[in-house]
């Protein structure tokens, strides 16, 4: 901070003293002609001073932004004609702007990215991109400042070396025609005599010609990446979409919601994972799991405490009718009436417009599309443990089909893994009779969230039954004696865990293999790799949902349907890049765990200059009519700001409480529009209103409390 104020402070005293001495004057048209005589003298009589001095001069000029940078263009062609003058102001020129770009980045970035955090990151994420190519488009154009973007462009993240190079190529044809113009000084009456409307327009051309060579260049890299393919003519189809989850359904359902001909292609069950083996059976199981233990706990409620009496297999056949339930929703039967063309089978690229589907009644069917979408979605990892195969195991797809055949909850159930689904699971489990062992890596559960909700998590779990063991590694399974036993080390010791049934819960992996993406060439690490437009190596074949990730919820991937469609079917006229901004999402664990946005330990990491503001549950009048008092909703913002840069949310329907913050935070509303909006009492909904009242209680105007209150006094006499 020192060293920041002691810049300010030579900065300020140079400034101070260019205007003190009158030195703006000699940087002035007039100036610079009353003074040629005498500096033509000093360049005679010592010419390599003269050079020194003045590209000395330049630099301070430029590096301080001080006005003049254009009249030392004009001097250099005057002294030093056209190829030297060139050549000392543009290195000159260069090497200011550059030590203006330093300071400004030494002395604001850090401020501003802490007041603008996400802003600045959203400007560095491009700037990262094509920084170099936007800036190269601004110095051909004089009509920007030059100055004002040495400032800007060192909030950013641009490197130093591409800023410099750029800046000294990008400034050439400017400083060339001041420089030139410098030759001609005694002609000059006025610099825009310069600058003439015809001239302004012509680099306005010149600034626009590198997004006409960017297009040109795009339609060549078209062909490189089409070059070992033949187009065809016409086409069966506008889209083809391959896989039936959330981000196919979505887009599929758009290209024909606008008419488009699209085939839809799925092997398996419509719907995807999230209908018939993630969000909709867990969370059925996980509402028996949850009456199961208010029925253990009545006394919470006025009643009596009493041990739940129920069928294990009935509450399984509940969680396949409540699939069933939902599966018309999703069903071949609703589609093909929306106007999408739905095929079973397994599709495969076999080149960037033509798919090979090989039906589910045995036969063949190829079909071409000028767009392509692959959703093929995400599978559980199963962990290469020694033994796992031969012990057996189960994961969120197939314990739904186990364990309906099952009388009772497995007796002793491992669930390996800390992260949201492994602890939905085993506190469901746990409650519905199974003696659960939660294992985890990682010093903590639920390790995206911040230390005090993960905290809060593992207490909920443990007051369930689980036993949660963290900081334990799982090493190999063995059967030993007809009994099942999991090894994991814990501080250089090796434990045996027995076990009946072991559920794997360590996470997902996208669906990469078998739709001829390697032959294709096309690009997969982890996931698939797209552009921000959710384009792959090829502009006609998309993909979305949890194939691309980054977050593997069904929510986004929806998300990224819409996208996937629209980009596909008119990105020759509009392209749009997908919004993450705002994502929110939710554990089921109870109580529930929502999230949108930062949370503290992101606000950390980010070195944003930040405040919390909390509301306990205890104090809403609803959650004491509930007995549900456990929770609270953090709210993060800038230092003395209501703008709302993350929420937690714990508590029973937190899930649904965030959508209130979800809307504020992408439509830009503050915690004051929150606390302005009238809810329902008595709701579960008020705790929002009441957070941001938190927020202005711990921001009133003090002082003009105090002046009414003064006010007041004096009206009562």
């Amino acid at each position: 901070m020192i060293k920041k104020l002691l810049l300010i402070v030579i900065a300020a005293a140079a400034i101070g003293a260019f205007f003190h001495f009158n030195l703006h004057q000699l940087l002035t048209l007039d100036g610079l002609k009353g003074s040629m005589d005498q500096f033509d003298q000093y360049k005679a009589e010592s010419p390599l001073l003269v050079i020194g001095g003045f590209f000395l001069l330049y630099v301070v000029v430029t590096a301080l932004s001080l006005p003049g940078a254009a009249i030392l263009t004009l001097a250099a062609g005057a002294l030093f004609g056209l190829v030297e003058g060139l050549l000392v102001a543009s290195f000159a020129s260069t090497v200011g702007a550059t030590l203006a770009f330093l300071v400004s980045r030494y002395l604001l970035r850090d401020t501003i990215k802490q007041r603008f955090p996400e802003r600045l990151d959203a400007i560095d994420a491009g700037v990262e991109k094509e920084g170099g190519f936007y800036l190269f488009t601004l110095r051909l154009v004089p009509v920007f400042p030059f100055f004002l973007i040495n400032l800007l462009m060192g909030v950013t993240a641009i490197k130093s070396w591409t800023f410099y190079w750029v800046s000294q190529v990008g400034m050439l044809a400017g400083t060339f025609v001041f420089v030139n113009a410098g030759t001609q000084l005694a002609q000059i009456e006025s610099l825009s005599g310069i600058l003439s409307l015809d001239l302004i327009l012509s680099f306005a051309l010149l600034g626009v010609f590198p997004f006409i060579a960017k297009g040109i260049l795009n339609v060549f890299k078209k062909r490189r990446v089409y070059k070992n393919y033949t187009k065809p003519k016409k086409f069966d189809r506008n889209m083809i979409v391959i896989g039936a989850g959330a981000g196919g359904l979505v887009t599929s359902y758009i290209a024909a919601a606008v008419k488009a001909k699209v085939t839809l292609i799925e092997a398996g069950e419509m719907g995807g994972d999230c209908l018939n083996y993630g969000c909709v059976p867990s969370k059925a199981v996980i509402k028996s799991a949850k009456i199961a233990e208010q029925i253990r706990n009545g006394e919470h409620y006025g009643l009596e405490n009493t041990t739940p009496q129920f069928s294990f297999k009935k509450v399984m056949a509940r969680v396949h009718k409540v699939i069933a339930d939902v599966a018309p929703h999703d069903s071949v039967e609703r589609y093909t009436n929306l106007g999408v063309d739905v095929v079973k089978g397994y599709g495969k690229l076999l080149d960037p417009w033509t798919v090979e589907i090989k039906l589910n009644d045995g036969g063949t069917q190829t079909l071409t599309a000028r767009t392509i979408v692959i959703a093929t979605g995400a599978h559980p990892f199963v962990p290469p443990l020694p033994g796992i195969e031969e012990t057996g195991y189960v994961t969120s797809d197939t314990l739904w089909t186990k364990f309906a055949e099952l009388e009772e909850a497995p007796k002793k159930l491992v669930v390996l893994g800390g992260g949201p689904i492994g602890c939905e699971l085993a506190q469901s489990f746990a409650r519905l009779g199974s003696s659960v062992t939660q294992i985890e890596m990682s010093e903590r559960i639920m390790i995206k969230e911040d230390l005090e909700v993960s905290t809060f998590a593992h207490e909920a779990l443990t007051e369930s039954g689980v036993n949660i063991l963290t900081s334990h590694q799982a090493l190999r399974c063995e059967e030993r004696d007809g009994k099942k036993f999991i090894m994991v080390k814990h501080n250089d010791t090796e434990i045996d865990i027995e076990y009946d049934e072991l559920l794997c819960a360590v996470g997902r992996s996208a669906r990469l293999k078998g739709y001829g993406l390697e032959e294709l060439g096309i690009e997969t690490n982890r996931t698939v790799v797209t552009n921000e437009y959710l384009e792959t190596l090829y502009p006609n074949i998309f993909a979305a949902g949890d194939i691309v990730g980054p977050y593997q919820f069904t929510h986004v991937a929806a998300h990224q349907g819409w996208y996937a469609a629209v980009n596909g079917l008119f990105g020759n006229l509009k392209k749009f890049k997908v919004d993450y901004r705002v994502i929110p999402w939710t554990t089921f664990i109870d109580p529930e765990v929502a999230r949108v946005g930062l949370n503290e330990q992101d606000a950390i990491d980010k070195g944003i200059d930040y405040e919390i503001t909390r509301f306990e549950f205890e104090e809403l009048d609803r959650a004491i009519t509930d007995s549900a008092t456990k929770g609270f909703i953090k709210v993060i913002t800038p230092k003395g700001k209501d703008k709302i840069l993350g929420v937690t949310v714990v508590s029973e329907h937190a899930g649904d409480l965030i959508a209130e913050f979800v809307l504020a935070m992408k439509h830009g509303l503050g915690l004051n529009k929150i606390l302005g909006t009238i809810h329902s009492y008595p709701t579960w909904a008020e705790g929002n209103k009441y957070a941001a009242g938190e927020w202005k209680r711990a921001h009133a105007p003090e002082k003009v409390l105090n002046m009414l209150e003064k006010y007041h006094t004096w009206r009562r006499g």
